[in-house]
């Protein structure tokens, strides 16, 4: 549809009148502006020409911002539901710290043509001093009677914190936007995140984490069109830009949001999405332009990514591990392999550990590290580690039915299990339904469990050891936190992480390193495994320094 065209002394005239009135049509998911009477720049106290612009890239700006997306909200369905026009909110005066109330009603009209426009007239009452907008103004109690009620109403487009469009709106907005591109335009997607945002909410309050958002959300505006920008929820945002070149207004963006509110602000994380790969819809854009801000998930200064080649090739493995996990587990593609654990002093197999592998019928070996990520931040990490302990339970049933010797069987289980659901109950639920002794399965949990909630982790370790069960710290010395690890939990057994094994003939500190960390652990009465065990060198010197037990290729593979 094509934006109306008024007569141009028709125009002239209607610009003129004294009355405070705004036309306006709704093409392509927007609301267009198209004329504004010299009345309404009167009492808005901006020139024809800057009302004009401020209407069609950021309308609400001045708005109350508890009103703000109340009153999108009800413009947007005034536009598109043909209902007319009744609202009531607060602007903010022009230079000035007080607010008037304006009292907005619109009517739809048939041009000759049959195009439906809109026509708003607005009614301003002044209200002098933000202390007695909230309680002096005659007409105030009744107002604000009717802003209170209007406010019951469910937001359904703009998010009420920033008068953003949400995501539902936004990505609507952003499919209408790609119909308009020309031959040789594209359209971006730029995902936004702040980074440390909990952390912050917990030093300064939530009022002032909003506060933030609030004004993240101004700067997003000053840049882009105010309806190409979107608070998703939380604090993560969005926009959508024909611009071939955004580098430097990102740069600009970065700077202003470093000094921001009083300088309590957080740096911003940027992924970024050009269509230049196959067609897809918005929604799946915007995903790709997260990923490619999720890479720097980490970082603590502000920056930005693309979605290049090697992201879009993780981005089909990891639809394709979200597609199929559920055949997956149906059909049995994902089971366990089970790799022995061997004494030192003896080499006799004294315990084994369980080892996820998704062997797919069209792709083959599927790794680890592709679908345990993925299913980690999908949510559904949980529902692997269940199958993998049904699959240890079968495998004891199995060789306890034709009288084979068992060991205790270890099993790696996610952080996010705990979180997803009572992992401690449904694991003694299912050994206790097939009858097997909980001395049986031990639990590990990597070395970066240090991500989640300490007290809340060590009551989950308390209650594993409780029932019965032993739980060990699997890839010990991987990262930067292992001692206070060992000082806050309780654990039967260190896993030495296998690059202690690599570095031992090429580096002359690992040997001595590894020595004092054995000789810590007797001391701590904690059992030690050295993974990655290859060659009879490194088991060699494992025995001199006290290792208890060894696990590697020099005895067997995973099977």
């Amino acid at each position: 549809m094509e934006i109306y065209k008024f007569d141009e002394q028709y125009r002239q005239f209607l610009e003129r009148v004294c009355i405070p009135f705004a036309i306006y049509q709704f093409v392509d998911q927007r609301i267009h502006t198209l004329i504004v009477s010299q009345g309404l720049c009167d009492i808005m106290q901006m020139s024809k020409e800057d009302v004009y612009y401020l209407f069609d890239h950021d309308m609400y700006r001045d708005t109350h911002p508890d009103d703000m997306a109340r009153v999108a909200n009800a413009s947007y369905r005034f536009a598109t539901m043909g209902e007319d026009y009744d609202v009531v909110y607060r602007t903010r005066e022009s230079g000035g710290n007080g607010y008037n109330y304006v009292h907005a009603q619109g009517k739809h009209y048939i041009a000759s043509d049959g195009t439906d426009l809109s026509v708003v007239w607005y009614i301003v009452e002044n209200v002098k001093g933000a202390k007695r907008f909230e309680s002096e103004l005659d007409v105030g109690n009744n107002l604000k009677r009717i802003i209170h009620e209007e406010s019951l109403i469910r937001e359904n487009y703009y998010d009420s914190l920033t008068g953003l469009p949400n995501m539902s709106y936004f990505l609507r907005l952003a499919e209408e936007e790609k119909k308009l591109l020309g031959e040789f335009e594209r359209l971006s997607i730029l995902f936004f995140d702040l980074s440390g945002m909990k952390s912050f909410n917990e030093k300064y309050g939530f009022a002032e984490g909003d506060n933030l958002l609030r004004i993240v959300a101004e700067t997003l505006k000053k840049y882009y069109r105010g309806e190409n920008c979107s608070r998703l929820g939380q604090d993560h945002f969005a926009v959508f830009t024909r611009e071939p070149d955004f580098e430097e207004s990102l740069s600009r963006i970065f700077e202003e949001l470093q000094v921001a509110n009083n300088g309590r602000t957080l740096p911003v994380r940027v992924g970024i999405y050009e269509d230049r790969f196959e067609e897809v819809d918005a929604s799946t854009a915007c995903d790709r332009a997260k990923i490619a801000c999720d890479q720097d998930r980490h970082a603590y200064i502000s920056g930005f990514k693309y979605y290049d080649e090697e992201l879009r090739k993780y981005s089909l493995k990891k639809d394709y591990v979200l597609d199929n996990f559920g055949r997956a587990l149906r059909e049995g593609w994902i089971q366990p392999f089970f790799h022995p654990i061997v004494r030192t002093v003896n080499r006799k197999v004294c315990d084994e550990e369980a080892l996820s592998r998704w062997i797919d019928p069209s792709r083959g070996m599927i790794s680890p590290a592709e679908f345990v990520p993925v299913l980690e931040d999908a949510k559904l990490i949980y529902k692997l580690d269940l199958k993998i302990i049904d699959g240890i339970i079968a495998y004891i049933q199995k060789k306890l039915a034709k009288g084979i010797g068992v060991v205790p069987v270890s099993v790696n289980i996610s952080r996010y299990d705990f979180k997803l659901c009572d992992m401690v109950k449904e694991i003694c639920k299912r050994m206790d339904n097939a009858g097997i002794d909980r001395k049986f399965l031990v639990i590990e949990l990597t070395e970066s469990v240090v991500g989640i909630d300490q007290d809340f982790l060590k009551f989950q370790v308390k209650r594993l050891r409780e029932a019965g069960f032993k739980v060990w710290m699997d890839d010990f010395g991987s990262g930067y936190s292992s001692l206070n690890i060992l000082q806050d939990f309780d654990f039967d057994l260190i896993k030495f992480d296998m690059r202690f094994m690599r570095e031992l003939g090429k580096s002359k500190k690992s040997p001595i390193i590894m020595t004092k960390l054995m000789q810590m652990a007797i001391k701590l009465g904690i059992d030690t495994v050295a993974e990655g065990v290859e060659t009879e060198e490194q088991l060699s010197f494992l025995k001199e320094i006290g290792c208890d037990k060894a696990q590697g290729y020099l005895f067997s593979r995973p099977t």
